[in-house]
């Protein structure tokens, strides 16, 4: 398997960062500005507009026969994905090593960095009509549901990225370890059967594995892969779009998903390299070794002497008056011996 070095992977990160984009509050109007910059290269286009008109952007570059579509921020307040999009647009822009010509020369790319504006606005998963676009993919009652499948059946992708953030409360299984990267191969109906579309899947993200193990070892977790009938991910894989799930999560003092950022920016890069060096896709036995995702994990826990004192507390985003606030609620008690804190904080007899 031909693995990216994990030395290639953090220089070109570091000079291609896209520093004009930081944390987890991303709005249309942060990367409208960066668009011009990429027209040298890339054809950027306004292919549609979400349900309060902002702007659906597409980036598209290469000319090769491999066709893969991306996209992030179909859940607005998940960015992690786009501010690793956009460094990759960076590598693509102001590089011409040899990982990254072959790409275009060997693939055909289309990016979709924001498909909710409006939800990335407010900081919210759902649309500005509270549809999740996640599962809208049969209904399709939401514009932005709809541009994304029109999308998908006139490019006709071999492989699909679909970028998300997960919750802090995942853990790797068997670790002590948060899950920062998680992947998923979708199902593609309620039996979870290997189907060809599938194993291909599993063998990219194999691939990506390989390469953060060298990085980050014992941080990456799979996802469920238990059947949504109206996700898009499950549909797209039922109707022959291999889709590639990659959920960014947390990293020890990570909030604002800077390096977290860096190892979804390090798996999309890997995953191109992959397809682009590929000609067969049926190494898929490794993906089950990838441990499970483990909800183990509080944001805090008060620890006390008497452990049915213990106290747990998870993070809530929230914009307020313009304003990215994060507050703290307590969400659990007297139960935490198998849980983790990101943060603890111990206390004897209600002292710290």
């Amino acid at each position: 398997m031909n693995t990216l070095s994990v030395n290639f992977l953090e220089s070109i990160y570091k000079a291609e960062k896209e520093t004009s984009l930081h944390g987890k509050w991303i709005t249309y109007k942060d990367i409208e500005k960066l668009f011009s910059k990429y027209e040298s290269k890339f054809v950027v286009s306004q292919i549609g507009s979400s349900e309060e008109n902002r702007p659906i952007m597409q980036l598209k570059i290469g000319t090769g026969a491999k066709k893969i579509l991306l996209w992030s921020q179909m859940h607005g307040n998940e960015s992690t994905g786009t501010k690793a999009l956009f460094d990759l647009f960076n590598c693509f822009l102001n590089t011409s090593e040899t990982t990254l010509t072959k790409i275009v020369n060997e693939c055909t790319l289309v990016f979709i960095p924001m498909l909710n504006p409006d939800g990335a606005q407010v900081f919210t998963r759902v649309n500005a009509n509270d549809i999740d676009l996640n599962r809208d993919a049969v209904d399709r009652v939401a514009k932005e549901s709809k541009l994304l499948r029109s999308v998908l059946e006139d490019f006709n992708p071999q492989f699909c990225f679909n970028l998300h953030d997960q919750r802090t409360i995942f853990g790797v299984e068997g670790t002590k370890n948060p899950a920062t990267i998680s992947f998923l191969a979708p199902s593609e109906e309620i039996t979870r059967a290997l189907t060809k579309g599938r194993i291909a899947t599993m063998d990219v993200i194999v691939s990506m594995n390989t390469m953060l193990q060298n990085s980050i070892p014992n941080f990456v977790g799979r996802y469920t892969d238990e059947f949504y009938p109206t996700a898009t991910g499950d549909n797209f894989q039922k109707l022959g779009y291999n889709t590639i799930l990659i959920e960014s999560g947390h990293y020890p003092n990570d909030y604002s998903r800077e390096e977290a950022r860096k190892y979804t920016f390090f798996s999309i890069l890997q995953g191109l390299h992959h397809i682009t060096n590929s000609t067969i896709f049926t190494e898929y036995e490794a993906y089950f070794d990838i441990p499970n995702n483990d909800k183990i994990f509080y944001d805090v826990i008060h620890r006390y002497s008497d452990s049915a004192k213990d106290v747990a507390y998870q993070f809530e985003d929230k914009i307020i008056d313009n304003k990215f606030v994060s507050k703290l609620n307590k969400v659990d008690e007297f139960s935490l011996k198998s849980k983790l804190g990101h943060s603890e904080i111990n206390f004897d007899d209600n002292k710290i």
